[in-house]
């Protein structure tokens, strides 16, 4: 396995992955930048660099997170929310297939081992509100309004 860090608009950013693909991303406040970055890790350091440009709206380096069954069928369908949108736990459990399982859900979803790329930051409260988030409830709301800003309508 093969690890970088990178500066991001959140802070430090690292990568591990291999040529079997990225198993983790994910964000701190502290670390040193990489002076050189592994072959197999360019592309998906460059992707998430468009991302935060604003020039990218979708990933399509290979990942590979490690996860139990449950969690890598949570982890597709944060994979299947569109760029932009939101979807409650509860949305998320029924689309999965059992409304009973928000709890086990949730946690899956806590447990994202690729920051960014596997959306979890997309799930939000059923009241809309923002819920916990490994990353910090500040970054977050700041990835969803990159994701959707709200534009100033001009009064002229």
């Amino acid at each position: 396995m093969e690890t970088a860090l990178f500066k991001t608009s959140l802070g430090i950013a690292e990568i591990i992955g291999d040529e079997n693909g990225i198993s983790k991303i994910s964000i701190s406040d502290e670390g040193e930048v990489s002076e050189t970055i592994p072959a197999v890790l360019v592309e998906a350091i460059s992707q998430l660099q468009d991302y935060f440009e604003g020039k990218r709206t979708r990933f399509d380096f290979k990942i590979n997170p490690k996860g139990t069954e449950f969690q890598q069928k949570v982890w597709k369908g944060l994979l299947e929310i569109p760029f932009g949108k939101t979807m409650s736990y509860l949305e998320l459990s029924k689309k999965l297939g059992d409304v009973k399982a928000i709890r086990a859900v949730a946690s899956a979803n806590g447990k994202n081992p690729l920051w960014i790329v596997v959306p979890c930051h997309r799930i939000i409260g059923t009241d809309g509100s923002l819920t916990g988030y490994a990353g910090g409830l500040w970054r977050k709301k700041w990835l969803l309004e990159h994701e959707n800003p709200v534009t100033q309508q001009s009064l002229f």
